[in-house]
């Protein structure tokens, strides 16, 4: 149960994370968002992201081996790297349709995938 409810919190977080980064710039062309002084953007994404953290903390402590979880720390960072890349190129190509995903981006998770072999690797 523990390796699906740390995966599933940081899929979750990281969509808060995606959109605090990357998300906030669709916003442009919202007359409120225009308005807003860069550090009001600054602090409209922290407010984001204080839900990635939320969910990214208690997901770590869960996974973490040492905390009786079932992952090491560096399969938790490679997990969390995938998830994260993975969240991103869904929302990007979703929300940002000048954004194309090309051949390189697919070899380039490919690796990662290959990252994923080796870092559960014993």
């Amino acid at each position: 149960m523990k390796p699906f409810l740390t995966i599933g919190l940081l899929l979750i977080s990281n969509v808060f994370m995606t959109f605090a980064w990357y998300g906030q710039l669709r916003l442009k062309g919202q007359k409120w968002f225009d308005d807003l002084p860069p550090m009001g953007v600054v602090l409209f994404c922290w407010g984001i992201a204080l839900f990635e953290y939320m969910l990214l903390v208690p997901a770590n402590r869960i996974g973490f081996r040492e905390n009786g979880g079932p992952f090491t720390l560096f399969q938790l960072k490679v997990i969390q790297e995938v998830i994260s890349l993975g969240v991103f190129t869904v929302l990007a190509l979703a929300f940002f349709k000048t954004e194309t995903f090309r051949w390189n981006h697919a070899l380039a998770f490919a690796f990662l995938i290959l990252a994923v072999y080796f870092v559960f690797r014993k």
